[in-house]
């Protein structure tokens, strides 16, 4: 297969897992799409290099985590001020999604660092090397940054308690 037609297939196949992620990262759904574009334009340029290595994941995993880390830099020397903040999210009734909403504003309250480490440990069900290999650190570093990222998750949303303790008290 040549190797236009193997990126397109790979990218095809897991978009939806990569925007996902992407969501999680930037809890905002233009800025996750943007984020997948640039991640995917980057992989894009190196694909047969990385699709030699066997599984382009990892490689796709640490671009993504890079650039989410370029743009949020860049984001923050053009923030912009509001006379009056914008609309809160409205929540559906349902119990799943007032959770949904709640982690996400939660997440998005914690430090890049943190909340990368969080949605690599739990969301991408990563180990704590494999953590601590894509974003460049030392598995304590990974350990910490979980740690303070989830008492910081409880004190920013009590009522996830149970989902960040997994139901045990």
């Amino acid at each position: 297969m040549d190797p236009e037609a193997a990126f397109t297939a790979y990218m095809g196949a897991r978009l939806a897992h990569w925007s996902r992620l992407a969501f999680l990262l930037t809890g905002d759904r233009h800025q996750a799409e943007d984020l997948v574009q640039v991640t995917f334009e980057r992989v894009a340029r190196r694909w047969e290099r990385v699709a030699a290595d066997g599984d382009p994941d990892p490689y796709v995993r640490r671009t993504m985590l890079s650039q989410h880390v370029s743009l949020w830099r860049r984001r923050w020397r053009n923030v912009e001020l509001w006379a009056r903040p914008p609309e809160p999210p409205t929540g559906d009734p349902t119990a799943a999604t007032d959770r949904a909403v709640v982690v996400r504003q939660a997440l998005a309250r914690l430090a890049p660092r943190q909340r990368s480490a969080l949605v690599l440990r739990y969301f991408e069900d990563l180990t704590e090397v494999e953590t601590a290999r894509v974003l460049n650190c030392s598995v304590s570093t990974v350990k910490s940054q979980v740690r303070d990222g989830l008492a910081r998750l409880r004190a920013l949303a009590p009522e996830l308690g149970e989902l960040i303790t997994g139901g045990q008290r």
